[in-house]
């Protein structure tokens, strides 16, 4: 069962409500494992030249857009390959729903497992940079994956991502 870590609104039955926008849904996997010291989450820094020079509050779990078509879990596995270089290994179970300050939602899984953070290799993306130049630069979507366990993950984890962390302490702890 996916928990809603924050419910999604009920909107009214009128004209506006049906001229907004549907806001995109993505899915992602929060990886995490179980040390001496604690509970360990693997997060992802974003590549490119917006994210070069942010940490706290920068980081993310692996996640993209869900394709038409395609079911939530298959979208997680699809972009945790993609921005790690590796599929994920292990059965990623459904853990919550957030929705993030773009307006955009995301389905979470949580997977126990391991990953060397010095294996990772991320699909790339291109972008003009600087802007307006007409140079267009390739960047990896992820420029670097860390273990952080939860008090480090909650300083370094984009804010709109917090309830993650929340929601995977409650589900470790039912056990």
């Amino acid at each position: 069962m996916v928990r809603a870590c924050l419910r999604a609104p009920v909107e009214a039955d009128s004209l506006a409500a049906k001229e907004r926008p549907i806001p995109q849904v993505s899915a992602g996997i929060i990886l995490f494992r179980r040390t001496k010291a604690g509970i360990e989450v693997l997060l992802a820094h974003p590549g490119g030249p917006f994210w070069r020079n942010r940490d706290e509050g920068a980081w993310m779990i692996p996640k993209g857009l869900v394709e038409p078509g395609e079911e939530p879990l298959a979208a997680a596995i699809r972009e945790f390959e993609e921005e790690l270089g590796t599929p994920p290994s292990g059965d990623p179970q459904p853990l919550c729903r957030i929705r993030q300050k773009s307006g955009k939602w995301v389905e979470v899984f949580a997977l126990e497992g391991d990953l060397d953070t010095g294996s990772i290799l991320s699909m790339h993306f291109s972008l003009e940079f600087p802007p307006k130049s007409g140079e267009m630069r390739s960047y990896p979507e992820v420029d670097r994956a860390e273990w952080l366990s939860l008090d480090e993950a909650r300083r370094k984890i984009l804010p709109s991502q917090t309830p993650i962390l929340d929601a995977l302490e409650a589900w470790l702890a039912a056990g």
